[in-house]
């Protein structure tokens, strides 16, 4: 009997190691949203999105050390709604689009940092210059999602930044320099991974 016993402990164990295996999530563009606000010569604070976002995250819940991100963000996804402005954004007076199409993002160290919560270290990139950032990450929701019927994560994440670090300073300081960034992401388990794990 304790041969049975010791031998579905062990099993249930195994299973239970198994389910908290760490899986790696391709991004979906479009549930995920990266949203820049700043202030206006303190009179407004607009905001400017950031779509078409690519990328794969890989959660590890048992260890979240484990777990990493690596994302583009394609400046041709920039949406401000105002269009004139999204072009001079573009220009060579801020991102300079046509020499740095993207924004790169690329964890170096994940954290667990409480209930939900994570601090995720990474290397941004803006404009050909690389800083190191900390993300201040919730986690909204593991499981699996409805309509897809595979393996998802969902995470709202933000950060600060200044614009000048990254040499995308014009109009500074009437134009703050720091912008506040904040992100919300669903990302999905992709088909042939999902097909391997349920094998």
């Amino acid at each position: 009997m304790k041969r049975i016993l010791l031998a579905a402990v062990l099993a249930f164990a195994v299973a239970g190691a198994a389910s908290a295996a760490p899986l790696t999530y391709k991004i979906d563009a479009n549930h995920t949203d990266v949203i820049a606000g700043w202030s206006h010569f303190g009179f407004s604070n607009p905001v400017a999105h950031f779509g078409q976002v690519d990328g794969s995250i890989t959660y590890d819940p048992a260890k979240p050390s484990a777990s990493s991100v690596e994302v583009t963000i394609p400046l041709a996804g920039l949406n401000s709604h105002v269009p004139a402005f999204d072009e001079h954004l573009r220009s060579a007076d801020f991102f300079d689009a046509e020499k740095y199409p993207n924004i790169t993002f690329k964890s170096t160290k994940v954290e667990a940092a409480g209930e939900k919560k994570l601090k995720v270290t990474g290397d941004l990139t803006v404009h050909g210059v690389t800083k190191s950032v900390v993300l201040d990450v919730t986690i909204n929701k593991v499981g699996e999602q409805p309509m897809a019927k595979r393996a998802a994560a969902g995470f709202d994440a933000s950060t600060t930044i200044k614009r000048s670090e990254f040499g995308v300073g014009k109009y500074v300081p009437n134009v703050s320099d720091e912008v506040t960034i904040h992100i919300t992401t669903e990302a999905i388990v992709p088909k042939a991974e999902a097909s391997d794990a349920k094998a």
